[in-house]
């Protein structure tokens, strides 16, 4: 022990104890590195992300043209999914116009519930005749059999987080061998179910991959993994088995070696994976010439060049088919653009990838960077310190954007840069020492005259004194008490009643949007303003407002309830609270703001605006929650999300498409929700087409609908607004938007 003393003491000595803290930092940096905790991967994530942000692909050729389920198509075909024969027709357009692959990002895993011996056996009314006529003509499923036996296509498969049925081990799967050091098993992400489409199809196509996607820990996709695990059998994906059969590869090769899984091998390619066989999508902008409408398809309207030697997918970009993913360039870009990403990127050689060698690369860095820091630092001035600093910084952004530029490489500069930051800090802090003491001297000066907590707080924060603001991405809500003026009028002589009744509910309101990460701005009367990410960061904040604003009228319909048992004992007027509330995402100013005498954290902006507007509407459209189209697409996978209307609001130069929040996953689910959104968006589908008859005809069947009081409200404005429309038309570069009269 004493040596140990001694020998601690002559190291202390000789290199200073910041020296010896310094190199202790760059052991625990190594070790953290080595390590890899999920604050650290996901530091590295983003700056990747950022460079895909300042230098995204470059399109020089479009290989790929998507086939678009989109809402035009649902609007004229119906609700997904469609009858087997209309895929059918689907493929032999396609095919008919030259389309080199046809892959679906979908699954047929059912038969077609109008098949003719289906329809045969669920029709009541039917004389015996034709019953037997129906089950003698051909399924819609071996009509699409046969088209796609005329065709090449890939089926789409998806991995399953349990197994729902046996693998039929007739159907066939893609051969996948490994060459190299390890098996690929073990690295490989699995799935223990499969989800395969119906046998009389299966067997038939031209190849079968899966179409799953998995996205990182914060909700991107980055990586699309090419080969996966499924139910036991090694899988290729989509888009990788597209290529198989376009290069005529009979049976795909997997590169390995002891870390894992570096390359996926076709006929005349080589495509790079990370060790788990994903590989690193470089995305380009989104593209929306890519795109062609199924229904145009279907009607073989779009043109030949379109389609004519090109690699082509079958999927959607419609909001209520919920295939939106966020990507570090976009943050709603449909699944199956992905798949296009993907094969663009490989097929002009423009994959990028991280080398097996990255990880060394970023460990000597820091190493030598560390050590060189360490060794010249306690020498420098405080200018010197902050040029050397910034000229180290330089250099590491400088290699790693130069690999990535270059040679499509991604290599870390965030680690070295840490651990070379850890170690100025260090520095830093020991020849600041002498200045906290001193400033704890100014404190105790300054006590004697100030309150000690404005004291510490001009201490550590002093621009909280300057009026001003930041600007960041909040969500604003806008809350209010429906006919309030008229319960107001039967208090007339019982002031003190009226107040106890405005703190009975906003107590309860203001505690849940507490409870949500709210930040409640004022009071105005029975009305409410708050915000939500700020002055704390929520990387949730639409979905805790969505939550809140569905607690908040829960919590008015248990006030409710209780005023109700209360008139009834007492014999008085019960006259019901109805709350309205604005919900709405976007950039705000938000800060200290007032004079020098009073000061109010407040949020400032036209998202601000258009929240307050939006809670001025639920009167008008029957709901009371509507919210902005930037806070339904946040929520849109955790709340029953109904599209309301394409509205331009006074103050605002741009429309808005606002939706409804109806309920939560329960209410999403449900048949009866399901039917009523798939009857609203026929119904826009046709009003923005100026299909008014097909308009009034979806409302009309609307209200024969379930719970169609729901949308009564709704359905009145339509009709209202259609009637009027058909005596007077609008305009010829009408768009759909509807200009509020009121605020």
């Amino acid at each position: 022990m004493r040596r140990l003393k001694i020998l601690r003491r002559w190291f202390a000595q000789k290199l200073g104890f910041a020296r010896l803290m310094c190199l202790a930092l760059l052991v625990v940096f190594a070790g953290i590195r080595l390590w890899d905790p999920p604050p650290v991967q996901e530091l590295r994530l983003r700056t990747f992300d950022m460079f895909q942000l300042v230098d995204p692909r470059h399109k020089t050729v479009r290989p790929v043209t998507v086939v678009d389920i989109d809402d035009k198509s649902l609007a004229k075909f119906g609700q997904w999914p469609w009858p087997r024969t209309r895929i059918a027709d689907l493929i032999q357009n396609l095919t008919s116009n030259g389309a080199v692959v046809i892959g679906f990002d979908v699954v047929f895993s059912e038969p077609d519930r109008l098949n003719p011996d289906l329809v045969a056996s669920q029709m009541r009314y039917l004389d015996d005749a034709t019953r037997t006529r129906l089950r003698e003509l051909p399924s819609n499923d071996q009509i699409l059999s046969e088209a796609i036996k005329r065709s090449r296509v890939v089926l789409g498969e998806t991995g399953q987080s349990a197994i729902t049925s046996e693998i039929d081990k007739e159907l066939p799967f893609t051969g996948v061998a490994t060459v190299g050091e390890a098996g690929a098993e073990r690295f490989l992400f699995e799935f223990p179910g499969l989800l395969r489409n119906v046998p009389v199809i299966e067997k038939v196509a031209a190849g079968r991959g899966l179409f799953t996607i998995r996205t990182e820990r914060d909700g991107l996709v980055r990586r699309v993994p090419m080969i996966m695990r499924a139910q036991g059998n090694i899988m290729p994906s989509l888009s990788l088995e597209i290529l198989r059969v376009v290069t005529g590869t009979p049976t795909l090769l997997v590169r390995t070696d002891k870390t894992g899984i570096r390359a996926v091998r076709l006929k005349g390619l080589e495509i790079p994976t990370d060790e788990n066989g994903q590989l690193w999508v470089h995305y380009a902008r989104q593209d929306p010439s890519i795109y062609v409408s199924a229904a145009d398809v279907i009607d073989n309207t779009v043109a030949p060049s379109k389609i004519n030697g090109k690699l082509v997918l079958i999927g959607t970009s419609a909001v209520g088919l919920n295939d939106i993913k966020t990507t570090p360039v976009s943050r709603a870009m449909p699944g199956v653009e992905i798949h296009a990403q993907v094969l663009e990127s490989v097929l002009t050689g423009a994959a990028i990838s991280r080398p097996n060698y990255a990880l060394g690369v970023e460990l000597l860095a820091a190493l030598l960077i560390g050590i060189l820091v360490i060794i010249f630092t306690p020498n420098l001035g405080p200018v010197r310190l902050v040029l050397a600093g910034a000229m180290f910084a330089a250099i590491l952004i400088g290699v790693s954007w130069f690999f990535y530029a270059q040679y499509r490489y991604l290599i870390d500069f965030t680690y070295p840069l840490l651990s070379t930051t850890a170690i100025y800090v260090t520095f830093i802090f020991s020849s600041f020492v002498r200045e906290q003491r001193q400033r704890v001297q100014i404190r105790g000066m300054f006590a004697q005259y100030m309150s000690p907590v404005l004291v510490e707080q001009l201490a550590q924060s002093p621009e909280k004194l300057v009026l001003g603001g930041e600007e960041r991405e909040m969500t604003i809500m806008f809350s209010d008490v429906r006919g309030f003026t008229t319960i107001s009028e039967s208090y007339k002589h019982d002031p003190q009643g009226l107040i106890a009744l405005m703190n009975r509910f906003l107590t309860p309101l203001t505690d849940v949007i507490i409870d949500q990460k709210g930040y409640i701005d004022k009071y105005m009367g029975d009305a409410i303003m708050a915000f939500w990410n700020a002055p704390l960061d929520d990387k949730e904040h639409e979905v805790n407002a969505c939550e809140a604003a569905i607690q908040m009228l829960e919590q008015i319909d248990a006030v409710n309830k209780e005023r109700e048992e209360e008139a009834a004992d007492g014999g008085h007027v019960y006259i019901p609270l109805n709350v309205g509330i604005g919900l709405n995402t976007g950039i705000g100013v938000v800060g200290n703001m007032g004079s020098d005498l009073k000061k109010n954290y407040s949020v400032l902006g036209d998202s601000v605006n258009l929240a307050s507007r939006l809670e001025g509407q639920t009167k008008e459209y029957g709901f009371p929650i509507i919210v902005g189209s930037r806070t339904a697409l946040a929520a849109k996978d955790k709340f029953a999300i109904l599209e309301l209307d394409f509205i331009m609001v006074k103050g605002k130069s741009e429309p808005e498409v606002i939706y409804a929040i109806a309920g939560r996953e329960d209410v999403m689910h449900s048949g009866a929700f399901q039917r009523l959104r798939n009857i609203t968006i026929e119904m826009l589908g046709c009003y923005r087409s100026r299909d008014w008859q097909g308009a009034l005809d979806a409302i009309e069947r609307g209200r024969r609908s379930e719970d169609a009081d729901t949308l009564e409200k709704l359905f009145n404005l339509y009709e209202a607004r259609i009637k009027d429309f058909q005596i007077n038309p609008p305009p010829e570069d009408w768009t759909g938007a509807y200009a509020l009269l009121t605020k």
